[in-house]
Formats: C-alpha cells, structure tokens, sequence
C-alpha cells in the first residue's frame, strides 16, 4: 500500500459531499459555472484563489472526483468550528514558513497515482485580491507533470452573517486546464522558471475574476498599488511550529 493512499476515506467523504451541497444551497444562492471544463480523470492540481474559509468546501462542492487536499496546520482565520469538519475530511497539513516537507511528499504521491489535488497557491486567506504564488504549487506541477486546473471564487465573503433575504450569491468559475509544466536547469535558473510558472497560475486565475479582485493582476494602476499592502506573506517571520530533524512539533 502506497504510504499515501489515493483515495482514501470514501465513506465519509461521500457523506459529506452530499452534505456540501445542501449546505451551500441553505445558506447561499451558489453558482457554478463553466462545468464541461471538468477533466474525467487525473493527475490534476486543483488551483483556485484563496480569500475565505469556505474555498475548500467550494471545491468539494463542484468536485466530481475524489479530492484530496494540502493545506495548513493552523488556519488563523477560520471559525473554530471549521476544525471538526477539516479532521473529518482529513487532508495533509503544511507547516507554513518552517520548510518542513510532509505535505509536498503526500502531494507528490497522490498526484502519482493519478490523483485530484486541491491547492491554493496564495498559502492563505489574509486578504480578499489575488496576491502572488507561493513556490509550492509551481514546484508540484514541475515535479508531477500533472495539469492544472484553474477556479475562480468570489462573494464567499458576503455569506456570513447569514440572512433569510439577499442572501450572499457566490460564484464557482471553472477555467479550462493547462499545463503541464517541466523546469529546467539548476539554483538562480530553476527559481526563476518556478516563479514563471507561479505567475502564470496567478494570471489564469486573474482571468476567472472580476476586476477589482485581481490585485496586483487588475488592469487598474490603483487596484495594483493597494495590492501591494498585503503581498507580504505573514509567516516568514512568524513559522507555524517548529523544525525538529525534518518534521514539526505542534
């Protein structure tokens, strides 16, 4: 048995699948579109942009696949009550800013054994406009040569706090897949491709947006400018954990 096993829990995420889709639908009017962009099969990265909790459970929503997903140990702006359903669903955790590698392992293994990986490549929900790509994503889709899988979301936000009338009406915007990718070279040359690559995931996923939500990829100077005031990403000085000979320590 592969030491990361794809699919796994088919049971309980099956469960809670159907589950997504009468929760969404009690609390918004969601709408899904372009679905015959939907590849059959795998290996696929799933990449979306990330500005609220509910963006994974926007994925499990739509997905028509077993999907599996990396994302991070401590979610800081997630409800506490967000962390009962992420055990249940299980997904492989990734210890931001401590270079600790578990997570691209698992991702690795899933996407080789021809499977559906979800990510977002920001690394986090700290603002609401796109922000550049982590190298993680780029690094996985070089490595794996799976394509990838672009999706738009927008107006989770206005979701909470629920109310019986105008209610929040979130979008799902599926692009078409692209890729694969493969990088060459070594240290300078290597990064810098990855942060091509990174960039162009970032451009696709601008495309599937409105304007004003592009940040540093909107077509206005001043969207662009005050994009820049959350572009930092707010664990290089702050690491989730900490390294212990390879691993983490909560």
């Amino acid at each position: 048995m592969p030491a990361y096993k794809y699919p796994r829990r088919r049971a309980i995420r099956f469960v809670m699948h159907q589950l997504s889709k009468v929760a969404l639908a009690a609390v918004a009017d969601v709408e899904i579109l372009s679905p015959e962009n939907l590849p059959q099969n795998g290996p696929l990265l799933v990449v979306g942009n990330h500005f609220n909790f509910l963006d994974p459970v926007a994925f499990v929503r739509f997905s028509p696949w077993p999907i599996d997903f990396i994302g991070a140990a401590f979610p800081p702006f997630a409800p506490t009550w967000t962390k009962f359903i992420t055990a249940m669903w299980g997904f492989y955790k990734l210890y931001r800013g401590t270079g600790s590698t578990e997570a691209l392992r698992a991702a690795e293994a899933i996407l080789a054994q021809d499977g559906i990986l979800g990510i977002f490549p920001e690394g986090g929900s700290w603002a609401t406009v796109l922000r550049p790509a982590r190298p993680g994503t780029a690094y996985l889709a070089a490595r794996s040569g799976a394509k990838l899988l672009p999706v738009g979301l927008y107006g989770f936000n206005d979701v909470f706090p629920w109310r019986l009338h105008n209610r929040a009406k979130p979008v799902i915007k599926i692009g078409e897949p692209f890729g694969p990718f493969k990088v060459t070279g070594r240290g300078r040359e290597r990064r810098q491709q990855l942060n091509e690559i990174g960039d162009t995931i970032m451009r696709k996923l601008a495309d599937l947006l409105p304007d004003e939500l592009r940040g540093k990829y909107s077509s206005d100077p001043a969207a662009r400018a005050a994009a820049k005031e959350v572009e930092d990403y707010p664990w290089d000085d702050a690491p989730e954990g900490r390294v212990n000979g390879g691993g983490v320590i909560n």
